[in-house]
Parts: C-alpha cells; sequence; structure tokens
C-alpha cells in the first residue's frame, strides 16, 4: 500500500464509498437498528420540579452551614503596651545595628 500510485489509491477510495452506500441500502432495507440508532438524537433526561427543589434546598442548607462556621471567629489576642513597647525597642536596635554594618536590609 506504501509504494500504491495516487489512481489506486483513488479507486480504492471509490470502491470504498460505494461499499459504503450498499451497506447503507442493505440497512434500510432490513431495518437494522444500527442504521436507525445512527440518524437519532440522544433522548435528553429532564429533572422535575420535586427534583430540583431537593437540589435547591441542598444547597442552600449547606451554604448556609458554611456561613455561620465563617461567622464564629476566635477572638483576637492582645499584646500589652509594655510588650509593644519592648519589641519596638528589639527592632529598633536590630535596624541600627543593621545601619552600623552598612545594611539597607535586615
Amino acid at each position: 500500500m506504501i509504494n500504491a500510485t495516487p489512481q489506486q489509491l483513488r479507486k480504492a477510495a471509490d470502491i470504498q464509498e460505494k461499499i459504503q452506500s450498499l451497506q447503507r441500502e442493505l440497512g434500510e432495507l432490513l431495518g437494522s437498528p444500527s442504521a436507525a440508532a445512527t440518524t437519532k438524537a440522544p433522548k435528553k433526561r429532564t429533572l422535575s420540579a420535586a427534583g430540583l427543589a431537593n437540589i435547591r434546598a441542598g444547597v442552600r442548607k449547606r451554604m448556609l452551614a458554611k456561613r455561620k462556621r465563617n461567622v464564629v471567629k476566635k477572638p483576637r489576642r492582645k499584646i500589652s503596651a509594655a510588650a509593644k513597647a519592648r519589641l519596638s525597642r528589639l527592632a529598633k536596635a536590630r535596624w541600627a545595628a543593621a545601619k552600623k554594618a552598612g545594611r539597607s536590609k535586615l
């Protein structure tokens, strides 16, 4: 088949088309289910109003539960004024040491 000429390839394609058309005709004559099944579109599935309501109710329930989880937050820890002042002193000392060493970053 690799060494086939273009004329041979064209003839093979013509024969294949004839075979396919004859198979279609035979299928129409005999009423084969495979020929009928290829022309029909697949049936669409529908959802009842009750089914849709159940889905919506479930979504609402999950969203409400999620919202309730997000509302409950832990109280933030408070830091005393003395602790803030101590941290500030330490940070200033670190910056002073960095500047003294000639660095622009810590």
